[in-house]
């Protein structure tokens, strides 16, 4: 959605400024990673969303929660102050989103979505993330997933690219040759 990942830009380039001057970028992604779950959750959604809920009584859940998986220092707190103050809580996970892909971006990294009919054993990935890597000439963070649909092959997708090495694409290209 367009309009989500338009208004939770600035925001997301604020944290990352914030991690930056700081030097804390794993501690942010790490923070922001467990603040987009909890904000994430159906039942926090319904809160959120919930014009009888003050904005104290909602911060003070988030904090709870988040506190749970780890201690929040004052500049994440004043983060979610800021967020609910702009009713903008709910946009968390594209916050987080984008803070990871200004991270990657900040470091060389691209991360790729490598989806095969069948599992890979680690070699395999490894040889796909070498191949992936000299491409795109950056390093790899990837994400493997089976995909039975795929019949056989893999299906890799790097940003707005994707090369597709499956079966059932290969199939679909036959397909739409011959009806051409």
């Amino acid at each position: 959605m367009a309009e989500t990942a338009t208004i939770a830009r600035p925001y997301a380039e604020a944290v990352f400024g914030l991690a930056d001057k700081a030097g804390a970028f794993a501690q942010w992604q790490k923070m922001l990673a467990t603040m987009a779950q909890v904000a994430g959750n159906p039942e926090m959604q319904a809160c959120i969303s919930d014009p009888n809920v003050g904005d104290k009584a909602l911060y003070d859940l988030v904090i709870a929660l988040c506190k749970d998986k780890e201690d929040f220092p004052i500049e994440a707190r004043n983060f979610v102050r800021v967020l609910i103050a702009n009713g903008r809580l709910a946009l968390l996970p594209e916050i987080y989103a984008q803070f990871a892909a200004l991270k990657n971006e900040r470091e060389g990294v691209v991360e790729a979505e490598i989806r095969s009919a069948f599992p890979l054993d680690n070699a395999q990935v490894n040889g796909l993330v070498a191949d992936i890597s000299r491409r795109f000439k950056r390093r790899v963070q990837p994400r493997v997933t089976v995909d039975k649909d795929l019949i056989g092959g893999a299906r890799i997708t790097v940003g707005d690219e994707v090369i597709d090495g499956s079966v059932r694409g290969k199939l679909e290209g036959m397909a739409a040759a011959l009806k051409s």
